[in-house]
Parts: structure tokens; C-alpha cells; sequence
């Protein structure tokens, strides 16, 4: 997050040397007391949370759509829930209301090209998954990574606005582990990362 360009699929690619953005004063390091927080250091403060990143997929008329998140969570037990955070702008997020179901494919390490690929903007819809390995979930048929951690399929249980983003609220309808014993991609300040070990 940090001083990069605005992703509304985060998480975004890393800045190039020639980035607008890099010209920026740094932000602050905390806010003025009775000031509006300044949006620069609210990219800097969220972005210190670490997260892992997945794919959330759907498929719209016979047509794959996927996209980049880091931002998702598990909601709830009982029933089971989880969620994802949709830009309203994005091509995607009206792609995935339509539909009403999709899939999330938590990623390894080794598939941070994936992830910087479909946090694209302006990328081909045509093709976009074509050189991953992917398979169908069984019960939405929408296209789960086989390489991913672990893998979800949901039906839309509930969307809350949110300022310039969508909350989607998922009922899960099935659950697997394709890859148990890999190391997950993280994102954190901005940058992708390893697991120390």
C-alpha cells in the first residue's frame, strides 16, 4: 500500500523507478490531531497488516473472470461465511454480483506471477487464466488454481456497500486443500513476502 498507485484489485504490482507516485513527499508518520487523516498514511498504516492473497474467480456467460484480493476473511461458523472486498469500479465486481457464485484460491509463493498478472488493470478478459494450472470447483464450476493453499467455493449471501467498495458476504459450499504443504504468498507494506523460517 504505501506510496504506490491506487489498485482497486490489490495486491498492485510494485512501483517502476519512473512512478508518478515515487515523486510524492513521504507521508506522515501519524495524524494532526482535530486534521481529516491524510489517505497517504492510511495506505502506509493498513498496509503495515500483513495478509496472504487469493484469487477470487467467477464465470459469466462461459467466460472466466478472476481477480487479485488480499482482502478477505472468514466471517462466520455458524453459518459458514467468509468475504471479500470488491472496488465498485472494477470490471469484476459487477461480473461477480451477476453471476451470484465464485470461488477464492488462496495462493502459494510460487504463484506471485499469477497474482501481479490479474491485479492488472485493463488486462484482456479473453484468456486470462490461460498457463495456470486450473481445475473447475464441483459445485459452481467456476476455475479454482490447483496450485493454491486451500481453495473455497461460495454463493453470495449478502453485499454491503462500503465506500468506493463492495463488501461480498459468501455462503461456502465447499471447501479443499489442494496444496497443504506450501508456503503462502504474503503482502505486506506494499511488497510481497516470504515466510522466514
Amino acid at each position: 500500500m504505501s506510496t504506490e498507485p491506487p489498485c482497486t484489485e490489490p495486491p498492485c504490482p510494485e512501483p517502476l523507478a519512473t512512478d508518478p507516485f515515487a515523486a510524492e513527499p513521504p507521508s506522515p508518520r501519524s495524524s494532526v490531531p482535530g486534521a481529516a487523516p491524510d489517505p497517504r498514511l492510511f495506505r502506509r498504516v493498513v498496509g503495515r497488516f500483513a495478509t496472504g492473497v487469493a484469487i477470487v474467480t467467477t464465470v459469466d456467460d462461459g467466460v472466466d473472470h478472476a481477480m487479485t484480493v488480499n482482502a478477505f476473511t472468514s466471517v462466520s461458523l455458524d453459518p459458514l461465511l467468509v468475504m471479500f472486498c470488491a472496488e465498485r469500479t472494477a470490471r469484476f465486481h459487477d461480473t461477480v454480483l451477476a453471476s451470484g457464485t465464485w470461488a477464492v484460491s488462496v495462493l502459494p509463493d510460487g504463484l506471485r506471477a499469477a497474482s501481479e498478472h490479474l491485479a492488472t488493470r485493463g488486462r484482456p478478459i479473453a484468456g486470462q487464466l490461460d498457463g495456470y494450472r486450473v481445475h473447475r470447483g464441483p459445485v459452481t464450476g467456476a476455475p479454482v488454481l490447483s496450485e493454491a493453499l486451500a481453495a473455497v467455493e461460495c454463493r453470495t449471501h449478502a453485499v454491503h456497500p462500503a465506500g468506493d467498495h463492495s463488501i461480498v458476504v459468501g455462503e461456502v459450499l465447499s471447501l479443499d486443500v489442494p496444496n497443504p504443504d506450501a508456503e503462502p504468498l504474503i503482502f505486506h507494506d506494499g511488497r510481497y513476502r516470504r515466510i522466514a523460517r
